[in-house]
């Protein structure tokens, strides 16, 4: 007689895992994309550069929203996002912008990145510890620049010289530094910047919403670094409105707070 053959099983939850797998896989994609974007600069091919940071910014805004979807967000996952974040919007701006520019400054040029990518890691910490708080209306606003953003940023030089905008010359070597230095200090900063994530959109306006983001991918493709360059000076310009914006509701708040407190003096 033959011996009875075994099967052994690994039992797990396959759906969990299929949906843990697809927003962690994305996520894998945004690192090798960052670190694809510092071997175009070593190439000297900038502008290939900016846009694999781009595809990275692009797959860091829809991997958390397809693991909220499909439920699968997980510890792993959120931790491999932000080890993704500081590569792709870290190290890899810096690099490139040192490639650029920064490395004719020397070990000046050399301190300036180091500065960026310190400041990345604290923005990311910081943002991992103040994620675990209760929801409230400051969900609406970034402590800070988040990442992506500060990516854009000091990246704003190198896309200004390919936009076909630059008919003014520029001192680099002065504007480049100024970039690093104000970006790093809004990374770590708590000044608050818009967060998009709880944006309201009623549903007869979502034919408009829907034309207008056909209509700025549609622009990206045909008129790419200009279209980057005029979408951070438009982010540049919203960071003083959202601060006053800020601060108006914190101030509402607070109203609302001493007015609950007089009101619960004179019950009691």
């Amino acid at each position: 007689m033959e011996p009875q053959k075994k099967n052994f099983k690994i039992v797990t939850d396959n759906k969990k895992s299929a949906r843990v797998i697809l927003p962690n896989m994305l996520t894998l994609i945004g690192v090798c994309i960052g670190l694809t974007s510092i071997r175009f600069a070593l190439d000297g091919r900038f502008e290939y550069a900016i846009i694999a940071i781009i595809f990275a910014a692009l797959i860091d805004g829809l991997d958390g929203r397809i693991a909220r979807l499909i439920k699968g967000t997980s510890k792993v996952g959120k931790e491999l996002d932000s080890l993704t974040d500081m590569i792709s919007f870290g190290v890899a701006p810096a690099f490139v912008m040192f490639f650029w520019k920064l490395n004719t400054l020397g070990r000046f040029g050399w301190l300036l990145c180091l500065i960026y990518v310190i400041c990345v890691a604290l923005r990311l910490a910081r943002f991992n510890v103040n994620s675990n708080q209760e929801p409230s209306w400051r969900d609406n606003f970034f402590e800070g620049v988040p990442s992506p953003a500060g990516a854009i940023l000091v990246l704003t030089p190198l896309i200004f010289s390919l936009s076909g905008f630059d008919m003014i010359q520029l001192n680099y070597d002065l504007i480049v530094p100024i970039f690093f230095v104000v970006t790093s200090f809004l990374l770590i900063s708590k000044f608050p910047s818009y967060s998009f994530k709880k944006i309201v959109i009623p549903r007869r306006t979502t034919i408009f919403l829907l034309f207008s983001i056909v209509l700025f991918f549609g622009l990206l493709l045909i008129y790419t670094f200009n279209v980057i360059t005029i979408s951070a000076i438009i982010y540049l310009l919203l960071l003083p409105i959202s601060f006053f914006h800020y601060q108006k509701i914190k101030k509402h708040h607070e109203n609302d707070k001493i007015q609950d407190d007089d009101d619960l003096e004179d019950v009691l």
